[in-house]
């Protein structure tokens, strides 16, 4: 069983769907108001766990009724928490989203999360060492996310950086990661005034561009490898992403080539589209295993 330590934010998800986006000073009508559990790092964590890996979980949550409902949620999806903890007197991370238009607007408070400092992080490094790959995201300090990156070069543990929200990173960071996984508007913030083929070609096997419904891009060394995503009917986009990355990283653990890791996250996150809410679709390792 691969070994999975992520490092980053849980939140409480407060979703709206409707069948428009508002503009600036409009008002219109939602259909449903939904609060579930997400934030980048909890959904990659209960991805991987589903998954069937050993997935450990790094972060902080509030001393309030969300975080109450996070921790739970941590626990019934299997996912060990000795390493979550709560901050008194601060409230939980929240991410506001507009469901609309066949896509998704998100607005993230951090809350919590801003306490994911390396001196927290430090009292893990014992789990760290031995994990086989570590998660991490930029919901958290930016100086969390350089300290995780030189710890895990230091212990030679392989860190998969997804770098959203979008913020330009240290070159340190970049080296030190073994895998990166923008989207397209993240790889034009990590690597302003390049292309994207000049972004791919100057890391090979580690830059990993996801492009939606098209797939994921990499460049292996001698070309630009486009593997397609899968074709399904989307009900909710919103921990797609998320998915991939953790389902991506499950399969690097385990030994699988680049190409068929990238493939078994495709397949992972198309599923996760077909149910509402960041985790509702999360797919076990059974469902993705007969899917391919």
């Amino acid at each position: 069983m691969a070994k999975i330590c992520v490092i980053g934010s849980s939140a409480m998800d407060l979703v709206v769907t409707s069948l428009k986006r508002p503009s600036a000073g409009e008002t219109v009508l939602g259909e449903s108001f939904k609060t579930v559990p997400g934030g980048k790092g909890a959904n990659q964590a209960v991805a991987a766990a589903r998954l069937g890996s050993e997935v450990t979980m790094i972060g902080c949550i509030g001393d309030d009724y969300y975080g109450k409902a996070l921790l739970d949620n941590f626990k019934s999806n299997g996912v060990l928490t000795a390493y979550v903890e709560p901050v008194t007197g601060v409230e939980s991370g929240t991410a506001h989203i507009i469901l609309a238009e066949g896509d998704n607007s998100i607005i993230v408070v951090k809350g919590a999360n801003d306490h994911v400092t390396p001196a927290f992080v430090e009292k893990a490094l014992d789990t760290i060492r031995v994990a086989d790959i570590v998660l991490i995201q930029q919901e958290i300090p930016e100086e969390t996310v350089s300290y995780v990156s030189d710890i895990c070069r230091e212990f030679n543990v392989p860190m998969l950086l997804n770098p959203a929200p979008a913020r330009p990173i240290s070159d340190s960071i970049i080296e030190n990661a073994s895998y990166l996984t923008p989207n397209e508007h993240e790889c034009s913030v990590l690597f302003t005034g390049m292309s994207t083929t000049e972004a791919l070609r100057k890391y090979p096997n580690k830059l990993f561009i996801t492009e939606g419904s098209n797939g994921v891009r990499f460049y292996d060394g001698e070309q630009e490898v486009l593997v397609p995503a899968y074709k399904v009917d989307a009900i909710d986009t919103t921990g797609a992403g998320d998915t991939f990355n953790a389902a991506f990283a499950v399969a690097l653990a385990e030994g699988k080539s680049l190409q068929d890791s990238v493939k078994f996250g495709n397949r992972a996150a198309s599923l996760s589209v077909t149910k509402f809410g960041a985790q509702g679709g999360m797919p076990t390792r059974a469902e993705v295993e007969g899917s391919l």
